[in-house]
C-alpha cells in the first residue's frame, strides 16, 4: 500500500487544529493508560494500522501488558479490565459506531456510574479525537512507522 497524500503538508492548518484538540485531551487529566486503551479500541474498529502501531507501542511504554492489549477486541469476555475501563470501552465502541447504533442510554449511564460528568466529557472528546485521527490516517493511507 502506498500513501495517498501528506494531508499535513497540503492542509497544515488542519494539523494545527487537530494538535490543539489532542493537547486538550492530553492535558485533561484523563488517565494515560485508559487513554491509550480508548485509542487502540477505536483504531481496531476503524482499521487504522498507523494508529494501532503507534498506540500499542505507547501503551507498552506505559507498562500495559500484551495480554490486555491483545484482548481489547474481546474486552466484553476478558476478565482483566476494570469497571471504569469497561465503561470507557463500551462508550468508545458506541461513539465510534454512532452511525449504526447511536449511543445507547445504558452505555452512557454506565459511564456516569463510574466517572464524573466532567470525566465522561473528556472521555468523549478523547474518543472523538482518535476517531478523527483514524479517519485522516485511513483516508490518506498514512503508513505505520517502524
Amino acid at each position: 500500500m502506498e500513501a495517498r497524500m501528506d494531508i499535513y503538508k497540503l492542509a497544515p492548518g488542519s494539523f494545527k487544529a487537530m494538535m490543539a484538540l489532542q493537547t486538550f485531551v492530553n492535558e485533561s487529566g484523563l488517565d494515560k493508560t485508559l487513554g491509550e486503551l480508548i485509542k487502540i479500541r477505536a483504531s481496531q474498529i476503524n482499521g487504522c494500522a498507523f494508529c494501532l502501531n503507534m498506540h500499542t507501542k505507547e501503551a507498552r511504554k506505559m507498562g500495559e501488558t500484551e495480554q490486555r492489549i491483545y484482548g481489547l477486541s474481546a474486552w466484553h469476555e476478558a476478565p482483566y479490565y476494570t469497571d471504569k475501563e469497561r465503561a470507557a470501552l463500551a462508550l468508545t465502541e458506541a461513539v465510534t459506531l454512532v452511525a449504526s447504533s447511536r449511543v445507547p442510554d445504558d452505555v452512557y449511564n454506565a459511564a456516569l456510574e463510574v466517572f464524573t460528568a466532567e470525566e465522561v466529557a473528556v472521555i468523549v472528546m478523547s474518543i472523538v479525537t482518535i476517531n478523527a485521527w483514524n479517519r485522516i490516517a485511513v483516508t490518506s493511507r498514512t503508513l505505520p512507522q517502524g
